[in-house]
């Protein structure tokens, strides 16, 4: 009965329904927690029943049944091999969402030593990819790649965390082109739903806006129907991100603090401070200096508290981007163009203020498309925006 009740709940949570599905498992493991099972069936079940939630963006339920298992583990030595090395990985990244990146890179790797050994080496790819992504996060490049190598020897894979490091280290085509093929490779709506995140991300460097929004789209489609508090949150966040690329600061907002909230309530802290981070840029672009200066600065404190240095070193240029912005060498008229360019006005619009020609203004847009290195108006925008370039308020 146990064992139906748990099949079931997987297969509902397959067929999108969510909540039905959890309901079944969470019956399976009153059974479970009840001691009425045997050893192997009990910690198969609990496996899986952890592996269904980090399937459906469930943190709070795999931190709860990720405990149990790591106390029930404990208890058990001669489950010492395989199956603790996959306890591992879970415990790895709940400590990674939970900020102690230092004990997830001591969990991955202790998985990946355990697994690597006999039957388990099938599944050692997950914890040489877990160790890389800490290992990201913290700017630690070489140890991120040998550790996303390591995940695809072992036949496991590497993205969205390859495709992420590659944008970190300014390589936007090789990011691009490898979020693009993981995502146009996977038909799991759930599987999409762990790409599209750093998806919408890369498009919005790239730039390709309409990319970036069509992958936050999907994003709360998938949502919509496998509702979990993590997913709201990268659906809220990446929806902020675009809207704020795309020169709307004021759509931003709510988005952006909607993701802070729960990722906060949810616990899961560099998430958090990301969010702070964009909440910081779209009051930068609405011209309240004060409050973007204290939202960027808590971002700055937990990326700093954390070890995300790349994080850390880009919230501290932020924060001092207002005091002396980088203008990409503009011009003194090139910069006028720009910041009304970042207010979204037309060509038009801006030849009417500055008392110039049509032709005139397209002449010096071209000008700060080629200066910035950006290929549209938008990522025009979107530099001026993080690098404090705007119209003084009115």
């Amino acid at each position: 009965m146990t064992i139906a009740a748990h099949i079931q709940g997987r297969a509902r949570i397959r067929a999108g329904r969510v909540g039905e599905g959890l309901a079944l498992l969470d019956e399976a493991m009153v059974a479970i927690t009840a001691g009425e099972t045997s050893a192997g069936i009990t910690c198969w079940i609990y496996c899986s029943v952890i592996d269904a939630c980090h399937e459906v963006h469930e943190v709070q339920r795999a931190r709860e049944w990720t405990v149990a298992l790591n106390a029930w583990c404990d208890a058990q030595p001669q489950f010492s091999g395989v199956f603790s090395g996959v306890c591992r990985i879970h415990r790895a990244e709940l400590l990674q969402l939970g900020g102690a990146w230092t004990d997830a890179v001591r969990e991955a790797g202790l998985a990946g030593e355990q697994l690597t050994q006999g039957y388990g080496e099938a599944m050692a790819g997950p914890a040489f990819y877990r160790r890389g992504e800490v290992h990201r996060l913290r700017g630690e490049a070489r140890h991120a790649e040998e550790a996303y190598r390591s995940a695809s020897r072992y036949g496991g894979q590497t993205q969205p965390g390859l495709a992420l490091l590659r944008l970190a280290q300014g390589r936007t085509d090789a990011a691009a082109a490898g979020i693009r093929r993981a995502l146009a490779e996977t038909a799991d709506r759930l599987a999409r739903s762990r790409l599209l995140p750093a998806y919408v991300e890369i498009m919005l460097a790239v730039p390709d806006v309409a990319g970036a929004r069509a992958g936050a789209t999907e994003l709360a489609e998938i949502g919509e129907v496998h509702d979990a508090a993590a997913l709201r949150a990268w659906s809220a966040y990446t929806r902020g991100a675009v809207h704020l690329a795309d020169g709307g600061p004021e759509a931003a907002l709510p988005a952006l603090r909607q993701a802070w909230r729960l990722w906060r309530d949810l616990d899961m802290p560099y998430e958090a401070a990301r969010a702070r981070l964009l909440v910081g840029l779209a009051c930068r672009a609405l011209h309240d200096e004060d409050t973007a200066a204290m939202e960027l600065d808590a971002a700055h404190q937990v990326f700093i508290r954390l070890g995300a240095v790349p994080d850390a070193t880009r919230a501290e240029g932020l924060l001092h981007a207002h005091h002396a912005p980088d203008t990409a060498g503009l011009s003194a008229r090139e910069l006028e163009v720009l910041r009304l360019v970042a207010a979204g006005k037309t060509n038009h619009a801006i030849a009417a203020d500055l008392f110039l020609s049509d032709r005139t203004v397209e002449r010096h847009v071209s000008n700060i498309l080629s200066k910035l290195g950006v290929g549209s108006r938008t990522a025009a925008a979107a530099y001026a925006f993080e690098h404090g370039i705007h119209s003084p308020a009115t």
